[in-house]
């Protein structure tokens, strides 16, 4: 098949984009490079440097004619959605409907849209399954919920197939501790520098830790099941922030202390996942304990940051 990523430049698009031309498809991608970076492109993939709100994405679809698209390019960030909410609205809602608009007028059989836990709020149940009630509670779960109220508008009126995958806190490999940095990935660059990480609030907020392989293993089955369905994304299992801080000290054998900040807005106390559906419906089940992941992670980054070390120690 010939497949669009979108945002295949990023943490989970790229990681899509490698298991998609591993597996033989033609695969072309659309990135800004906001947060996206050039080394993390598969070099059998297209590559356009393109907004995925720009006008020239249309001819890029008219140009290639894609079986199916893969939406991952979005602004991730809830605090920025907060600071900034217009920017997160045209970069999520309105980039959506642009990247619908072309999908429409040249055919698209299928889109597969990357939405979030944000989506719920905080929680009236945990595990949050997918007929939990959506109340976001940042501006970020407004903006990645209401382009699944287009995509599934634009499947009644246009016949466009859908999946579309809520996920929980992904982390992994490729996940950059700046531009789309999840607490994983920030806390593991403090580490390797000898910083100690912030805690906001008192470490007792819980997360669905999922690692970034089971996601990918999701995604390759929304390929080819779960038409016009939602599904939660996750681990069915919560992590608190201060038990996430301890393992990843014990896995890295450090000493670095945790310092406190104040709660931040937009932040939920609670949350996990109830991945029954995905399990019975995409025959998807997560195989990564966060432990697991956690160590492929660290020992993946390990060697380059011991090398770095050497190499800034010979300079000194």
């Amino acid at each position: 098949m010939k497949i669009l990523v979108t945002g295949g430049a990023g943490f989970i698009g790229s990681n899509i984009v490698d298991r998609l031309t591993k597996e033989g498809h033609e695969v072309v991608v659309i990135d800004n490079l906001s947060t996206g970076k050039l080394e993390n492109l598969n070099k059998k993939a297209k590559f356009y440097k393109l907004d995925i709100g720009s006008p020239q994405t249309k001819a890029v679809f008219n140009k290639e004619k894609f079986d199916v698209v893969y939406h991952k390019a979005a602004q991730i960030d809830v605090q920025k959605s907060i600071n900034d909410p217009i920017f997160d609205g045209d970069v999520n809602i309105l980039g959506t409907i642009n990247i619908l608009e072309a999908c429409k007028e040249t055919n698209v059989k299928k889109i597969i849209y990357a939405s979030s836990a944000a989506v719920y709020g905080e929680p009236q149940y945990l595990g949050i399954d997918e007929k939990h009630q959506i109340n976001p509670s940042s501006y970020y779960g407004i903006s990645k919920y209401t382009p699944e109220n287009y995509i599934k508008t634009y499947s009644k009126y246009y016949d466009l197939s859908y999946t579309i995958l809520r996920y929980a806190n992904v982390f992994g490999i490729k996940q950059d501790p700046k531009g789309e940095g999840g607490v994983i990935a920030i806390f593991m660059d403090k580490f390797f520098k000898g910083e100690a990480p912030t805690i906001y609030g008192n470490g007792s907020a819980t997360r669905d830790f999922i690692y970034i392989e089971d996601v990918i293993d999701a995604n390759i089955k929304a390929l080819y099941k779960g038409n016009g369905d939602v599904f939660n994304i996750g681990t069915g299992k919560a992590t608190s922030i201060k038990e996430l801080y301890h393992m990843m000290k014990k896995l890295m054998k450090s000493d670095i202390g945790v310092q406190y900040g104040p709660d931040r807005k937009g932040d939920i106390k609670e949350s996990y996942f109830n991945v029954g559906k995905a399990t019975e419906k995409l025959g998807w089940i997560p195989t990564y304990n966060i432990v697991e992941g956690l160590d492929k992670t660290i020992n993946h980054y390990k060697p380059r940051e011991s090398l770095k070390f050497q190499l800034n120690k010979k300079i000194m």
